[in-house]
């Protein structure tokens, strides 16, 4: 993947065109169950009755990105089109949000390049994503963390996106298990409940899901899921899981089963980024979020958004910097 296309939406009342609210649309090709021929079209024809979808529980459940977009174009409408949608400790600099700092799939030596980097610039959780190379090299680079690290100095969790084959997947988890592993993501692809639900029981490793929530709309929709699967933790893409609202029933319908969870960007530049973070600061969640900061793009939105350590801070002083589409 070498290029991301997104979409920005502007929001502004008429009578004070000065004032507007930015929210990108975040769509993931390949990814997104709102992946098709057909975006642009339902996109154009919300935004052309934008005055009936700003109630954004009319907009379809299908359109997951869109419905972020205009959550998060709206709530920065209501505040002064200032891109602070949820005001709090965070936006005034007072705080930072804890974030992973997250090892891309590679060589076993780049893996371990960028591993070296992460923890010299101050993360003390890591999530490593796997799958890519062979399992053992993956256990190699493993075993050398924890041989310098501790669980209790460093927080290892890992991604294997869907990679592992179902009647493999408990003996890799039972060979990751000696490592003292935080979490495993998305073990077995998406789509496969009872076995998933059997991995979870049987793992020596807590398991996420991740995908597994993509596509899933209704209320009864998630309280099946997770009823069925009973998984350690949730992972939160707002822009892939129906946006604002619906990834506060995902955390409802979690805490009352006990289950945990954090938030994960899905490559949004740093309009949706802000949005994201501002959701998870305003949720007082205290866990290390999956909040990437941008730098894996050659350009992106200038904004007061930065890194300090482990932790995504927003530096009230530096100012936003929108490219003239916002203009127009």
């Amino acid at each position: 993947m070498t290029d991301k296309e997104t979409y920005f939406i502007k929001i502004y009342d008429e009578r004070n065109p000065e004032v507007f609210g930015i929210g990108e649309c975040a769509l993931f090709r390949g990814l997104s169950a709102e992946d098709g021929a057909d975006y642009e079209s339902v996109l154009a024809g919300i935004c052309a009755d934008i005055s009936t979808y700003g109630d954004t529980a009319l907009i379809p459940h299908g359109w997951s990105s869109i419905r972020f977009g205009i959550e998060s174009a709206l709530a920065d409408l209501r505040r002064g089109g200032k891109r602070i949608l949820w005001p709090g400790r965070w936006t005034d600099g007072l705080c930072g949000i804890p974030i992973n700092g997250l090892v891309w799939m590679g060589s076993h030596d780049l893996m371990m390049k960028r591993l070296c980097g992460k923890i010299e610039t101050g993360y003390r959780c890591i999530k490593l994503k796997i799958g890519g190379i062979s399992f053992d090299e993956e256990l190699d680079l493993i075993k050398h963390i924890r041989r310098h690290f501790s669980p209790e100095e460093l927080e290892l969790r890992l991604d294997a996106n869907g990679a592992f084959a179902i009647d493999a997947a408990l003996e890799y988890l039972r060979r990751l298990s000696p490592y003292g592993i935080h979490s495993i993501e998305q073990p077995i692809r998406a789509g496969h409940v009872d076995d998933m639900a059997r991995i979870c029981r049987e793992s020596p490793i807590p398991i996420a899901l991740d995908e597994e929530l993509i596509g899933c709309r209704s209320t009864k929709e998630k309280e099946e899921l997770l009823d069925a699967v009973a998984p350690a933790y949730i992972i939160l893409k707002p822009s892939l899981c129906g946006g604002f609202s619906s990834a506060a029933e995902w955390v409802s319908l979690a805490i009352a089963r006990k289950i945990g969870w954090w938030a994960t960007s899905a490559l949004e530049s740093d309009i949706g980024l802000n949005a994201i973070a501002q959701w998870c600061a305003s949720m007082n969640t205290v866990i290390p979020q999956g909040l990437g900061t941008g730098q894996l793009f050659t350009n992106n939105i200038v904004s007061p958004l930065c890194l300090k350590g482990d932790s995504l801070c927003y530096d009230s002083a530096s100012p936003w910097i929108l490219p003239q589409f916002a203009w127009r």
